[in-house]
């Protein structure tokens, strides 16, 4: 039986001064309201309440939350706010501004502008359906990719990192800025001290280093995302996970199917962004900016005949496996008709 998610605030609740007028998102780490301000202007905001901490019964305005997972709960709780005090400091068009945050209801709320618009996510499953070469224009890519890395830049001269780097949290508005929203700083100070089963990254976009919790995170850590996320907007679809493919990485194959289609320099971009060794790949956001801007050297390799059919036959073979492992399990799935 799945575990009953906290329920979100009631319509019309007051927090802080705010006005609660209705739940927009939730996620394994909060929930997002719009809500207005004392002078009646749109607010988002998000209340930290990590469903595998705490629950809410409806109706009520205080999370419950078990003695052993009370100082877990806590943990998270210090960090969002460190978080949310930390972006309060930072003005950029491509960050998402916190306005307020503030502690009530034994949580924490913090308080953003309220963005209309539309996630990268849902751009490129739009664009993907419509089956064209070309998931997204390289010229769209580069404009896009150079506003956010002028947003993290300043995140990461704050000391920060966002490490959740994702396209689900590239924000698109409707007046056409590209806004990084959702940081996930108390998210990664959870999945590191929590026992939890499901890991509270995403994977395809998540950095090797974030699997394992010995290991040390930087800049390096969001521009593996970055080269991810510039990945699914070439692909139409995020790259295999760190773990497999530590076992087995087809990057550089996926990659060069689109030779031809995309410049060589942006590919090469991105296989330098989603290095597996961190110190192989751009070790500050400034270093990135500096080779995507380089328009003037946008040559194309095409594919040679002999490179099509060898990778046509991996794809038929790795097809293949797939049917033989989809047989394999079939029968369990279901009962026969």
């Amino acid at each position: 039986m799945s575990k009953v998610k906290p329920a979100p605030l009631p319509p019309d609740t007051t927090i802080g001064g705010y006005r609660i007028i209705r739940k927009v998102a939730a996620g394994g780490f909060g929930l997002v309201y719009l809500a207005l301000d004392s002078e009646g202007q749109q607010v988002a905001v998000k209340e930290y309440l990590p469903s595998s901490l705490a629950t809410r019964a409806p109706g009520e305005l205080l999370p419950q939350v078990q003695s052993e997972k009370l100082s877990l709960y806590r943990l998270g709780l210090k960090s969002f706010f460190e978080e949310g005090r930390s972006l309060a400091q930072i003005s950029h068009p491509s960050v998402v501004s916190v306005l307020n945050f503030f502690r009530e209801n034994e949580t924490v709320y913090m308080v953003m502008n309220y963005l209309e618009g539309a996630a990268l996510q849902d751009f490129i499953v739009t664009a993907r359906d419509q089956k064209k070469s070309k998931v997204f224009r390289e010229s769209t890519i580069r404009s896009l990719f150079d506003e956010i890395l002028r947003g993290l830049r300043i995140v990461h001269q704050h000391k920060m990192l966002h490490l959740d780097i994702k396209p689900a949290n590239i924000f698109i508005t409707d007046d056409n800025r590209s806004v990084l929203i959702d940081f996930g700083a108390a998210r990664e100070v959870l999945s590191k001290e929590g026992n939890f089963i499901r890991p509270m990254y995403t994977p395809g976009f998540a950095a090797p280093e974030m699997y394992r919790r010995d290991a040390s995170m930087g800049p390096w850590t969001d521009i593996y995302a970055i080269g991810a996320c510039i990945y699914a907007c070439m692909q139409g679809y995020p790259p295999n996970e760190a773990p497999q493919r530590l076992e087995k990485d087809r990057i550089t194959t996926s990659l060069a199917r689109l030779r031809g289609v995309y410049s060589d320099n942006l590919i090469e971009v991105v296989e330098w962004c989603m290095s597996l060794d961190p110190l192989s790949r751009p070790q500050s956001v400034f270093a990135l900016q500096k080779e995507l801007s380089r328009e003037g050297e946008r040559r194309y390799t095409k594919l040679t005949v002999t490179e099509k059919v060898r990778m046509q036959f991996d794809s038929m073979v790795s097809e293949t496996k797939k049917t033989v492992m989809g047989g394999a399990t079939a029968p369990a799935a279901g009962k026969p008709k």
